[in-house]
Parts: C-alpha cells; sequence; structure tokens
C-alpha cells in the first residue's frame, strides 16, 4: 500500500529533506500589510524587515478546511492512503480544521503532534520509514501516536518581543526579560510553548549553554537523526550546534531554516535543537 506522509509548511523542511521522504505539504498563509502569499513565498529575511520597519508582526492564518480537502484528494489520486502530522492544536486552529476535513476520506489519519517545526519533521521522517517497512496507515498512524510525547522540541530566544505582540507571552513576562536582558529557553510540552531555563550574557554564549543543558536534560535521545533549526544565527553558532550533535552521537544531522510562519511568531536570532528523546532507534 502506497502511503503519504504529509504536514503543514510549519514542518520547515528544506526542499531537499522533503522529496527524500517523500513528505507532502500544504501550506499556511502569511499577511504583510497588505501581501499575502503562502508560507515559504515570503522569506524570514522580508518577514524581520517589515517587523523593523513597521513596529507590527505578520498576521500568519492557518490551513482551513476546504484547502485539506482539496490537499488531501489530490494525494489520493496517487496514494492509497495519507498520514497527516499537523501542528499542534493547542497552537492553531489548523489540526482541527484537517481533523474535519478527514472525515471525508476514508484512509486520511490525522495526528496532532503537539508540537510545531521540525518537532513535526521528526515524526514524518518516522512515519515514512514505518510506511516503507511495509506497515499498515493505521499502524503508522498509531505508532507515530505513541512517540509524539517524546519529542524534544525547544529553543532559545535572544528577544521575546515577537512572542509578546503575538499574545504568546505575558506582559511581565515581556517586561522582566527586556529589563534584565534575560534570553530565555522556550519548550514544547504538551503541545503549548512554556517557558524554560534562563539565560543572561551575550547571545552565542546563551546559546551554546542552551545546548549543553538540552542534551543534559533530554538524555536518552533516539540518536538516529536530529535537527538544528533557526530562523536567523551566526554561521559558528549553527556549527557549534551541528557539532555537539554529532559529539553526542547522532547519526544524520539536518540544518534547516524556520520558515515565514514559525519566523512571524520567534523573531530573528532564534535556534533550537530538535530529536525524539525516548532512547530507540526510527
Amino acid at each position: 500500500m502506497k502511503i503519504a506522509i504529509s504536514a503543514e509548511s510549519t514542518v520547515d523542511l528544506t526542499e531537499e529533506i522533503l522529496s527524500e521522504y517523500d513528505i507532502r505539504t500544504v501550506p499556511f498563509t502569511v499577511t504583510l500589510g497588505e501581501r499575502s502569499a503562502p508560507d515559504g513565498e515570503i522569506t524570514g529575511k522580508e518577514i524581520i524587515d517589515y517587523v523593523l520597519e513597521t513596529k507590527k508582526l505578520p498576521k500568519t492564518c492557518a490551513v482551513n478546511e476546504e484547502q485539506y480537502k482539496e490537499h488531501f484528494g489530490t494525494l489520493l489520486k496517487e496514494y492509497d492512503a495519507v498520514v497527516h502530522f499537523s501542528l499542534s492544536e493547542k497552537l492553531s486552529s489548523a489540526c482541527l480544521n484537517a481533523k474535519s476535513a478527514a472525515k471525508g476520506f476514508k484512509d486520511v489519519f490525522v495526528i496532532d503532534t503537539e508540537s510545531l517545526s521540525t518537532g513535526i519533521a521528526l515524526l514524518c521522517i518516522y512515519g515514512r520509514r514505518l510506511a516503507d517497512s511495509g506497515l499498515s496507515p493505521r499502524e503508522v498512524y498509531e505508532k507515530c501516536l505513541e512517540r509524539v510525547p517524546f519529542v524534544q522540541a525547544s529553543f532559545e530566544l535572544k528577544r521575546v518581543d515577537y512572542l509578546y505582540k503575538g499574545g504568546r507571552c505575558g506582559v511581565l513576562a515581556f517586561l522582566g526579560a527586556n529589563l534584565l536582558r534575560i534570553r530565555p529557553q522556550i519548550l514544547v510540552k504538551n503541545g503549548k510553548m512554556v517557558s524554560g531555563r534562563k539565560y543572561r550574557g551575550k547571545y552565542e554564549h546563551v546559546v551554546k549553554s542552551y545546548c549543553a543543558d538540552v542534551l543534559e536534560e533530554f538524555d536518552t535521545p533516539d540518536l538516529s537523526v536530529a535537527f538544528v533549526t533557526y530562523t536567523t544565527a551566526a554561521d559558528e553558532i549553527v556549527k557549534y550546534a551541528v557539532d555537539l550533535l554529532k559529539g553526542r552521537g547522532f547519526k544524520t544531522v539536518y540544518v534547516t531554516r524556520a520558515g515565514g510562519t514559525i519566523t512571524s511568531h520567534c523573531g530573528e536570532d532564534c535556534l533550537g535543537i530538535l530529536y525524539i528523546n525516548d532512547g530507540k532507534e526510527n
């Protein structure tokens, strides 16, 4: 049986990785002032420049039910079934829209990944490997659901004003972070973004501390694959994160840039390391 692995554009993967694992995506919409375009056509740099110039955040729009119906219908012309990995239901209406659309199809399974960005990608890659091993769509769906709680998705922020303007950071946290020059770690837990450790100092040193702390805290990783995903970052910082993960024993470390939707909520100088932390090999 030929199974499609699907996700929204918030999976934040390059065209090369999407092709490698045959992952099909459906885009969110990003709006800058009067201009609206599918996520991916508006770059992260354009978003950051827009915010600096206007002091306003872009608007992002989740995939609606009709768009999912069209997406699933198109996939089912080529595949026998679809397993779709959706952005956390607690962060967006996308997942509920996908689940509603899936009711009109016999073989479409929707997973609330309780994650974002390449946290979703980790489950997509696992799903592809299961599908290619000959499991049924339902078996792929059920095994992927079992791993959802173990996705370690976190990132380090240089600034919190994007989260604050987007309603994902309280005013006291925003003021405290700015006044005290705190660089917060953001963790994705149970589908929500929550504050983790708090760092101070130069950003490059903060990122190094963050990476080391994540590996120490989440210390039973699936070493088959990890991601370094960022909005903007100096080359040496990205290399440091990659080298640290490889030194820990990860066999494959992918580097990706966050797309328009994620950049709209996290801003510049945001970097995360992501992997599944259940000690299994996928």
